[in-house]
């Protein structure tokens, strides 16, 4: 089990200076990939402790887990980037035009930006500060 988390120990700093590096980076394509693999990562890692007792009877999920972060963040393999692809984008395409459809066919023609009008100051509200 030592060398399990050496490991990942080893992964998480690679993926932390990769992902800096993808920051100052102008490429658009491994902001996607870090991006999503810090959002599936996260969202393993929270599951992970939601399901804590019932993992511990699973005497392999170390190794699944070993396994499917590597295919996540190693660059052979884009894992994170592929997910976000093919299951998540299409999702959220598809919600963003319900929503929009939706915002159309409101009454009265109110339209998304009333809560931004509300919350964001009116000039010279706050010039006594």
């Amino acid at each position: 089990m030592g060398y399990f988390w050496t490991l990942m120990c080893h992964l998480h700093t690679l993926a932390g200076y990769a992902s800096v590096v993808a920051i100052e980076t102008t490429d658009k394509l491994d902001d996607e990939q870090w991006l999503a693999y810090w959002i599936f990562y996260s969202f393993l890692t929270l599951m992970e402790m939601v399901l804590q007792p019932v993992l511990e009877w699973i005497p392999i999920w170390y190794d699944v887990k070993l396994i499917f972060v590597a295919w996540l963040v190693l660059p052979q393999f884009r894992g994170a980037a592929f997910i976000y692809d093919k299951f998540v984008r299409e999702r959220i395409i598809k919600r963003y035009r319900e929503s929009q459809q939706h915002h159309n066919k409101s009454p009265k023609g109110k339209s998304k930006t009333k809560f931004v009008d509300f919350i964001t100051s009116k000039k010279g509200e706050h010039e006594a500060y």
